[in-house]
């Protein structure tokens, strides 16, 4: 049985490049079909083995805490029109794990983000699941793969991923030495490199298991010129003075904090569910006949 039982999924962003969508309607919220973004991650996060998720959220993601909550107006609507199979599943959402929500009352970056968990995380070592990035693993779910090296090395770990050149500048890139296929000492992290100054190619697309630790080092790390503190520097002292890891995950990774990705997403998705597969097949032949 894995050490990790709790995880910490930031949601306090503006959601801006969603805009007008995210004007009244939280990004997180934005569903990939019928199902809410932050679903998908609480999903992957409970079929890992995490029992307690801290949602840190912000001003108006009110929406959030409620769909993580019976809705007993609608579920009780249901059932008394005997759609009883609909009101299981709205109620199972408020069943997936415990859930906490605290608030990031500034927008002071995804590491101050992560430092907010920490009343509730305490001193145990705990998962980080980003929203705008969606996993698909046919065996293991990515952050399982994470908690597993964790609970064999001891040491804190993160997902990487090869990236093209051109998308280097997206992404905090690792610096480290390889000790096997797919796994490295991590060395070094670098923000949102350009090309000519990346250590390497490969990128953390939003999984992390993290050791306690990391709060002490997030509190030392001076906000940067855009007033906010990153993850990425406290990841550099942690791999400075505790170690840190990083593993090739295995799965496929969509960034739904891009529009193209997003549509990639939600026709992905759609094409695994069998209720929908073959239609979206001929809606997709439908329009690349026509053009």
């Amino acid at each position: 049985m894995s050490k990790i039982k709790k995880a910490v999924i930031p949601a306090a962003g503006l959601g801006t490049r969603f805009l007008p969508a995210t004007k009244a309607m939280p990004k997180e919220m934005i569903p990939i079909i019928d199902t809410p973004m932050i679903q998908v991650i609480v999903e992957e996060a409970v079929r890992s083995g995490i029992e307690t998720i801290v949602l840190v959220t912000a001003r108006h993601k009110e929406s959030i805490e409620n769909h993580f909550d019976y809705s007993y107006e609608v579920e009780k609507t249901l059932e008394e029109k005997g759609k009883k199979e609909l009101a299981e599943i709205s109620k199972s959402v408020a069943r997936f794990a415990n859930i906490i929500s605290v608030r990031q009352k500034n927008p002071m970056g995804l590491g101050h983000a992560v430092l907010m968990a920490e009343p509730v995380v305490g001193n145990e070592p705990f998962a980080v699941l980003l929203g705008d990035d969606l996993i698909i693993s046919e065996k293991k779910q990515a952050t399982k793969q994470l908690m597993d090296l964790f609970d064999e090395m001891g040491k804190s770990c993160v997902a990487v991923m090869e990236v093209p050149e051109k998308e280097i500048s997206k992404y905090g890139i690792i610096a480290g030495t390889k000790s096997k296929e797919g796994f490295w000492t991590v060395t070094d992290v670098v923000e949102k490199p350009k090309v000519s100054q990346a250590p390497s190619r490969m990128a953390i697309p939003g999984r992390y298991v993290l050791i306690p630790e990391i709060f002490d080092h997030l509190k030392k790390v001076k906000p940067g010129t855009s007033g906010e503190i990153q993850l990425t520097d406290g990841l550099v002292l942690l791999a400075q003075n505790q170690g840190l890891l990083a593993h090739t995950f295995e799965g496929i990774r969509y960034d739904t904090g891009d529009r193209l990705g997003y549509i990639d997403a939600t026709l992905a998705f759609a094409l695994k569910r069998p209720d929908l597969r073959e239609d979206t097949i001929l809606l997709m032949k439908k329009y690349l006949e026509k053009n």
